[in-house]
């Protein structure tokens, strides 16, 4: 006669089978993302995206990603060649996609030169089938410092950048969404805010980014519904 399992061995296994099931959950709905059909994204949410920093890195990916998905686009950044160079290469690349400039430089939000870019903005997406909002730029330096040791402005024009330029493109587009009734917003956050608390020498900028991840997020969420 066999002997009994003792309970202890159960309750491990039972544990082990429990972590192992919560931790294939994310991968079986990443697999299901994969393998399902691409959405089509002018038909759920527009025809036209609005991208922040689409001149480098991560903004230039989401940029032709969403050219190669027959999306249209306003590109806003602070240089006007980079802002040229990204248009003409969607160009090349997709001749069936419009492309829109706006020369934005998000660290003036709030000064006169801000806000004749903010109006530049409005008027370029009136009338437009905005369904997107890709809210990508963002200043990270000066990096690892004592706040003492920073240069001050260049502090407060990460914040700037970060939090009220942000928050000022997103008041600028949220509307005509809300009267359509369909629209997707995504603000670019950091791992810092959640991996390592309050990021050593890097206090201020993943502050800005926490502030992405929390207040904004609840923000449009309730505007939304």
């Amino acid at each position: 006669m066999p002997a009994a399992v003792p309970v202890w061995f159960i309750s491990l296994a039972a544990l082990g089978a429990l972590y192992l099931s919560a931790a294939c959950i994310p991968l079986l709905a990443h697999l299901a993302l994969c393998l399902r059909r691409p959405i089509d994204l002018s038909r759920r949410y527009g025809t036209w995206a609005v991208i922040t920093g689409p001149t480098t890195g991560l903004g230039k990916a989401t940029a032709m990603e969403l050219a190669s998905r027959g999306i249209s686009l306003v590109l806003l950044d602070l240089d006007a060649a980079n802002l040229q160079s990204v248009s003409d290469t969607i160009g090349r690349t997709h001749p069936s996609i419009q492309t829109k400039t706006v020369v934005f430089d998000l660290s003036l939000v709030g000064t006169a030169a801000g806000d004749q870019a903010m109006r530049e903005l409005k008027e370029t997406v009136e009338g437009l089938d905005v369904g997107v909002l890709v809210n990508n730029a963002a200043v990270a330096r000066p990096g690892a410092l004592y706040v003492h040791e920073a240069d001050v402005e260049r502090l407060a024009r990460m914040i700037r950048v970060n939090v009220m330029g942000l928050t000022e493109v997103t008041a600028a587009v949220l509307p005509g969404m809300l009267q359509r009734g369909r629209g997707a917003i995504v603000n670019v956050g950091s791992g810092s805010t959640v991996a390592v608390p309050s990021f050593p020498l890097y206090t201020v900028y993943s502050a800005t980014k926490r502030w992405v991840h929390a207040y904004v997020y609840f923000q449009i969420y309730f505007s939304i519904h």
